[in-house]
């Protein structure tokens, strides 16, 4: 527990695996910018052959990954060794429901650049870690809805969109408030997403993994946050965002269960490893005795979202505001008496004492909607841009387009201001627009994109095409050529209508 492990380790150990069991199958999720495959461990008994070859079978697939920010390291290790200690027993336990996806090195080129100051404030491994982003600079985790990276078109193109996970765990290390917890954890917080999903990861499977982590594996573990004030903790804790750019949100938006696990780096780095490997075994023990009960929830869900794509009502909405709100249930940290030090013409100084204090608090962690638009029963894009549909199609998003012209009563929403970032983030000036609502009746040429809300992927389609939508693709630049005229200053029609009622339309699958 001084050092952690380099790509070629991380590779030597899995081959070394390879050689001791018939459980376990090297794929490569993708190649990442610099040139390294980066690998995607199966596991089973036995290994399917294709994700085909489930069709027929009641297991459940659990995607574990790591690395993604390869300055947060503890997964890494933690997943390979909980690879390792269920292939070699001699009875292995989980895969006769279960079938395992591991990516335990998500961010390869990150995770090369290992140097001993980098996370500084983190308490090891004495011989350093890896950067935060990958090798074309990005935040791999604020990649989920402009799908940039290599490493996120190649998780939704060889993981999410064939082997359709019911779980996804994404590995990271966090800072910020003192605790003595040395697992916290999130789920999925985007209401516009199936809040049955939500309900249940936050309500009924969190609770439980987080009683059995302590009862059975003697770890302790509290819902991610931090105190809304240091120097008054007594005031609450308080989650992270709502945003699908990250990837629990996002895929808690395709209607599947996703736990954000945050090691807790002010702990030693062997009680992070630790904490992280008995936190994935507790996640395991829950996926596999409520298999069927998961299952049944997943696709009651996509059920539900496909039925109101069909004929959506008034209550039909997509959530464009929201506010944060407390959770019924308030949130007991196990924390510390904090030491506040005035500092002259700047913010007091906020120091963490010896004494310890446990709180039970308000947790921050309901987003409220505020405002909502009414959700169409398609989307019409009249535009030729390969771009656009690409990007549509590697989400997985069923797209199809007419193959005869016709006229339609719509919705149209007129730009009348256009706002975008002076600074870059993630190499994108993010945008946010204003404008109202008209309905017109329009001539849709052939060729024009249909996107029907009647599919499982239907709430993550109205993010990415809502014109107000907080992380859509107009947020992230993608529409930007088509918002002002070439010649002139004011802005012009979004270029995506929204049809109402169901319309029978002739068109064909775009592929």
């Amino acid at each position: 527990f001084t050092a952690t492990s380099r790509y070629a380790d991380v590779m030597n150990f899995i081959n070394e695996l390879q050689s001791k069991s018939p459980l376990i199958r090297l794929e490569t999720l993708c190649t990442s910018a610099e040139g390294r495959a980066v690998p995607l461990v199966i596991i089973g008994q036995p290994v399917p052959a294709a994700p085909l070859a489930l069709r027929h079978d009641q297991k459940a697939v659990v995607y574990i990954q790591a690395n993604i920010h390869a300055g947060e390291v503890e997964g890494k290790e933690a997943c390979l060794m909980l690879a390792r200690d269920i292939i070699l027993k001699e009875k292995p336990p989980y895969l006769d429901r279960l079938v395992l996806l591991i990516a335990p090195i998500f961010n390869a080129d990150g995770n090369e650049k290992i140097r001993p100051d980098n996370r500084r404030g983190q308490v090891g491994p004495e011989n350093g870690v890896g950067v935060r982003h990958n090798g074309q600079n990005l935040d791999l985790n604020r990649d989920g809805v402009k799908l940039e990276s290599p490493e996120l078109q190649g998780l939704v193109r060889n993981v999410l969109i064939p082997w359709d996970p019911v779980l996804l765990v994404d590995c990271h290390t966090t800072n910020g408030s003192y605790h003595e917890h040395p697992v916290t954890y999130s789920w999925p917080l985007n209401p516009n997403g199936d809040t049955s999903i939500i309900e249940y990861i936050r309500d009924k499977m969190m609770p439980a993994v987080n009683k059995s982590l302590e009862d059975k594996y003697n770890t302790l573990s509290v819902p991610y946050g931090n105190f809304v004030n240091p120097s008054q903790p007594e005031k609450g804790w308080s989650t992270l965002n709502h945003h699908p750019r990250f990837l629990s949100n996002y895929v808690g938006l395709r209607n599947r269960l996703a736990i954000l696990d945050e090691n807790y780096s002010y702990a030693d780095y062997k009680t992070r490893v630790l904490g992280c490997y008995n936190f994935l075994r507790a996640i395991l023990d829950y996926c596999y005795s409520r298999r069927d009960e998961i299952i049944q929830l997943l696709r009651e869900a996509d059920r539900k979202t496909i039925q109101r794509g069909l004929n959506p009502s008034e209550k039909d909405v997509f959530s464009l505001e929201f506010e944060m709100k407390p959770l019924k249930e308030p949130v007991t940290v196990r924390g510390y008496e904090m030491e506040v030090i005035p500092r002259e013409g700047t913010w007091p100084q906020v120091k963490r004492t010896d004494k310890k204090k446990t709180y039970t608090i308000p947790y921050i962690a309901d987003f409220v909607p505020k405002r909502s638009v009414r959700l169409p029963y398609a989307y019409l894009i009249p535009l030729t841009d390969p771009e656009i549909t690409n990007k549509l199609l590697q989400h997985g998003i069923c797209v199809e387009k007419l193959i005869a012209a016709v006229t339609l009563e719509v919705e149209s929403f007129k730009l009348k201001e256009v706002n975008s970032d002076q600074r870059a983030y993630q190499g994108h000036h993010m945008n946010t627009v204003k404008g109202e609502y008209l309905i017109e009746q329009k001539e849709f040429p052939a060729g024009t994109l249909f996107v029907g809300m009647a599919q499982p992927l239907g709430s993550l389609a109205a993010y990415l095409l809502e014109p107000e939508s907080d992380d859509g693709l107009v947020v992230w630049n993608f529409f930007d050529r088509y918002l002002f005229p070439q010649w002139g200053r004011e802005p012009q029609t979004y270029p995506v209508y929204k049809l109402p009622h169901p319309a029978n339309l002739a068109k064909e699958s775009v592929r």
